[in-house]
């Protein structure tokens, strides 16, 4: 190819189009029902299923057949696809019944559902043998649409109000209304069944009500945002066009006030509050509805060190506590639990012996491990029967896929790269990243008990992803220090060694939340690129990262700042000694996000070690950071605001006797790390007379994935790096 990688990566949207995703197994194992785009560089998502027994992939719905690809989304939508970080357009999420037979979906505030048993799609969207999809006659523009478990109703919000519209074909069929589309829920000031920016950006909640397994009722969230500060992002670019007011939480700020309600569709219009006991649990963190078991909520204090799981007495809205955690400095919240095993157990999970270990335990006994001290449960995936399919990992740089079942603890999918999976009916999707491979695998295995034995496969989706225009990426993987910091070094492909030294460029993420040390070729691609430029390149996660356990990720608490600073330069230390060739008088650093507040924190702090950086997106100041997430390692501002001074970048500049280049990047349209951020940082700079450079990104968001701002920002970040550290093009 000549394509540039830069140029690649971007129309990719950084490789994803083209991968399938968002996998569903019918309860009897037939069917596979997934996410897709046409192409490794089509942005338009479609629907497809996978008949197991003859392998034969069918695709659904497309919104290009459908004629519904011009998206026109409204400011609710973008905010939400920018919280879960969708870079493609089409059908980006759908929703189905109990049984997997139809689906429903939402295309530019319409929606649609199709069948998911019956041909494949030809002109128009039809189905082979089929009724197309069809939209259904509800309320514009409407978000997120959730069926009922009989597919008879299809529940959604529409201008803040939850409404119900029930379907003419009723289960399995794909029909239009029959007149019966009613508003459910829906008081001025307020909404229903949307999540909070808290919940969608930082609790991995993204719905706000939640069907019961028989259709008759719902439990809705309702979330007053009046309590919040609204802050202002204008379009300099443009400035006729007025600032789009966002209601953002800031730490030590008020949050949106968020309770739960039991509405009945019996058609007496009953609404019942659910007493959760707000004012001492604030956060609304998940809810769980399973056939034959009460509902399940989880709550969380406002401090994040009190979590409970209630039960709600679906007659009354009444609740019982089920369980308290707590812990001295925070509790984390784990994907796929609660949920009950068909024996009546709580799967759950709970820290002991530095692991986090997945228990199980019937109400009122007490639970227990069932997995072993040093292997850490990253999530539940499913929970069929009394067999629960969960990842987890004993070393950090890989992600296994596990089931613990009557037959005890086992391992399944090949290991020593990232495995992931879903099961229903004997049927068990197994999707899988590894060093050894580009892109993803996903293979279908069956064999009719509750967790498919991972043997050989019945059949496999094809990724449709593009090969990178990159050399393979071959990280030299080390334990960095005393503490074995997971650090991989990558060099340039035609780099010999002793044949010359080479600059280096630590390109971490290195904060709570994410990991860069994997065992997935796909994590190395932006830092292949870098070093095929000219640079040996350092990625360590150091404390505070995922993966090592609590005490591990409890090292930043009160400071933000010095051990993940103190981690990378450790990692950097490890590398020169492990790899002579590496020049320590040379040394870059970029990052976004996490990763650009580590950037600017390092020539900031210790110049003497890093000679130039690039920081895109950074928190600088974090009292501007939202809530959920600073207060859980910095704790309220008014209560230890040396916290906050500790972990901030706005005095340092000040404090600076040596400056280093320093370029600062940032969206101006980001309204999750405000630009205010780089603002205020640039400003410090200006004011202690530290030379510097600001790049706005007209129109972008934290993702900045517009295509020309996603390859130039390539471009302008590695002539800068050059440009600083002596680097020959």
């Amino acid at each position: 190819m000549t394509e540039s990688f830069p140029r690649q990566e971007a129309r990719t949207r950084r490789f994803t189009l083209g991968e399938p995703r968002a996998f569903r197994v019918s309860p009897d194992g037939s069917r596979v029902a997934y996410l897709r785009t046409a192409g490794g560089a089509d942005p338009v998502t479609c629907l497809w299923v996978l008949d197991v027994g003859s392998g034969r992939e069918r695709l659904v719905a497309d919104p290009r057949a459908m004629q519904a690809d011009a998206e026109d989304l409204t400011p609710a939508e973008r905010a939400h696809r920018e919280r879960v970080r969708e870079q493609a357009g089409g059908i980006v999420a759908y929703a189905a019944d109990a049984g997997l037979t139809v689906a429903a979906f939402a295309l530019s505030g319409r929606i649609y559902t199709v069948s998911l048993t019956e041909g494949s799609a030809t002109e128009g969207g039809a189905t082979e043998g089929g009724a197309p999809p069809r939209e259904v006659a509800t309320r514009t523009p409407a978000l997120d649409p959730g069926l009922d478990p009989s597919g008879r109703q299809v529940a959604y919000v529409c201008d803040d109000a939850l409404r119900v519209a029930s379907l003419t074909d009723g289960a399995g069929g794909a029909g239009g209304t029959d007149g019966t589309d009613h508003q459910v829920l829906g008081d001025p000031g307020v909404s229903f069944g949307l999540p909070e920016f808290i919940a969608d950006e930082e609790m991995d909640r993204h719905r706000g009500y939640w069907w019961s397994p028989d259709g008759s009722a719902l439990l809705v969230a309702r979330v007053d945002e009046t309590p919040v500060t609204t802050w202002y992002i204008a379009d300099p670019a443009h400035p006729r066009s007025a600032p789009a007011r966002v209601a953002y939480p800031a730490a030590g700020t008020a949050n949106a006030e968020v309770s739960l309600v039991l509405a009945r569709l019996d058609g007496t219009g009953t609404v019942t509050p659910v007493e959760t006991d707000r004012a001492a649990f604030p956060y609304l963190v998940t809810v769980c509805w399973q056939p034959g078991h009460d509902p399940l909520v989880v709550v969380q204090s406002r401090d994040q060190r009190r979590m409970r799981i209630l039960s709600v007495d679906p007659e009354h809205g009444t609740t019982e506590v089920l369980r308290e955690d707590t812990d001295p400095y925070w509790l984390d919240i784990v994907p796929g639990v609660p949920a009950w095993t068909q024996d009546g157990r709580i799967v759950w999970t709970g820290d002991s012996e530095d692991t986090r270990r997945l228990l199980l335990g019937a109400p009122g006994r007490e639970a227990v491990p069932v997995t072993p001290p040093g292997l850490q449960v990253r999530g539940v995936l499913d929970v069929e029967g009394d067999t629960i399919l969960f990842q987890a990992w004993a070393e950090p740089t890989e992600v296994g896929l596990w089931r613990y079942g009557p037959d005890g603890l086992a391992q399944i999918g090949e290991g020593d790269g990232l495995d992931g999976g879903t099961t229903a009916g004997g049927t068990t999707v197994v999707w899988r990243r590894s060093l050894g491979q580009d892109g993803l695998t996903v293979r279908v295995y069956r064999d009719g008990s509750p967790v498919a034995s991972i043997d050989s496969p019945v059949a496999s989706i094809d990724s449709l992803a593009e090969t990178p225009a990159l050399p393979e990426p071959r990280p030299a993987l080390l334990h960095a220090g005393p503490a074995g910091i997971r650090t991989a070094v990558l060099f340039p492909s035609w780099h010999r060694p002793g044949s010359g030294r080479l600059p280096v460029l630590l390109d971490p993420y290195g904060g709570p939340g994410a990991q860069r040390v994997l065992r997935s070729r796909a994590q190395y691609l932006a830092s292949q690129w870098f070093a095929e430029q000219g640079f040996a390149v350092v990625i360590a996660d150091g404390r505070g990262t995922p993966g090592r356990g609590p005490a591990w990720d409890r090292a930043v608490a009160g400071d933000l700042a010095t051990p993940a600073l103190e981690d990378q330069i450790e990692a950097l230390n490890a590398a020169c000694a492990a790899h002579p060739d590496l020049d320590p008088g040379r040394v870059a650093i970029r990052g976004w996000s996490f990763g650009g507040y580590l950037a600017a924190l390092a020539v900031l702090r210790r110049p003497d070690v890093f000679h130039a950086a690039v920081s895109g997106a950074p928190v600088t100041d974090w009292h501007l950071y939202d809530t959920h997430y600073t207060e859980r390692y910095l704790g309220q501002p008014d209560q230890d605001d040396e916290a906050y001074e500790r972990s901030s970048l706005i005095p340092l500049p000040e404090r600076a006797v040596v400056t280093r280049p320093l370029m600062l990047i940032h969206g101006l349209a980001d309204d999750n790390v405000v630009v205010a951020h780089t603002l205020r940082l640039s400003g410090a700079l200006l004011a202690a007379g530290y030379p510097h450079s600001v790049l706005p990104l007209t129109g972008a968001t934290h993702m900045a994935s517009q295509e020309t701002v996603r390859e130039n920002m390539l471009l302008l970040q590695l002539d800068f790096l050059r440009r600083s550290i002596g680097v020959a093009g």
